[in-house]
Parts: C-alpha cells; structure tokens; sequence
C-alpha cells in the first residue's frame, strides 16, 4: 500500500479571504485621507487664484485709477492672460466693485472670494466689509455672514 502525503503547497480559501478582507480595509482608509488631500489642493488652488487676480487688479489700477467693472476686463486689458476659475464649478470667483465717493462714479475698491470646502484653511479669517455702494456686481454677497468664504480687498 502507498501511503499518500499532504502537500501543502497552497492557501487555504479562508486565508485568501481575510488578506483580501484586510486589503479592503487599508484601500477605504486610504481613500478616506486622499479626499481630504484633494479638498486641500483645491482650496489652495482657490486662494491661489485669487491672489492672482488680485494682483492683476492692482496691475489694472494702476493703469486706469480705478477698479475694472468685472474680472474679464482684466483679459482685455492685458493684466492676465486669462481668467482662474473654480476648480469643481468651473464658475467665475464672486467680484463686485465697490464706490466709495458716490461723486466720482468710478470703482475705488472692490471685493473678491472664493468659497473653499475646508473649514479649517488659515486663509479663512476674511476681511470686513467695506463701506460703499455696490458699482459692479453685488456688495450684498460680501456681507460676512456666509461661512467658508475667503474674502479679499484691497
């Protein structure tokens, strides 16, 4: 009579079932933080965007002595080479152009946000409202009381 040996040469089913088990438990962590990396890349493209038209709005400035009706003007002007938009909505950042001596009808100041996704971002403390008369879009939409707006002035 021949006697048979086991080879164990293999893995048993139950085995393959908890690495496999045990790989989808580090693959939903992993992507659990990567959405939070990626929230973070697109409120830092947003305050970086924002920086940036800031700056071609000081650029417009102090060509013209005052503040364009609206950021495409940048565009035209030359100050940009063209318009940042929000990186999910594709949407144009909020702008408003502001009037501060009602006499002289032109854009003195403005307001420019961006609505960001994390509530912790240090860019969030924002800045007060700026008194004045709304000469392009709306003043009403820089009143502080939405929360998670990174909100700028000059």
């Amino acid at each position: 009579m021949k006697m048979f040996k086991k080879n164990s040469k293999g893995f048993t089913l139950i085995e393959l079932l908890v690495v496999i088990a045990i790989i989808g438990i580090l693959s939903s962590v992993v992507l659990a933080s990567l959405n939070s990396a990626r929230k973070k890349s697109r409120d830092a493209r947003r305050v970086a965007d924002v920086k940036q038209i800031q700056l071609a709005l000081e650029l417009y400035f102090d060509s013209n002595r005052q503040y364009p009706a609206t950021v495409a003007a940048l565009v035209a002007g030359g100050q940009i080479p063209l318009e940042p938009k929000d990186p999910i909505s594709k949407a144009s950042y909020s702008y408003a152009g502001l009037d501060t001596d009602s006499a002289a009808a032109t854009c003195e100041s403005y307001h420019l946000a961006a609505t960001l996704e994390e509530s912790s971002n240090a860019a969030l403390p924002g800045a007060e409202a700026t008194a004045g008369t709304a000469c392009t879009g709306s003043a009403a939409d820089f009143d502080g009381t939405v929360a998670l707006v990174y909100d700028v002035k000059p």
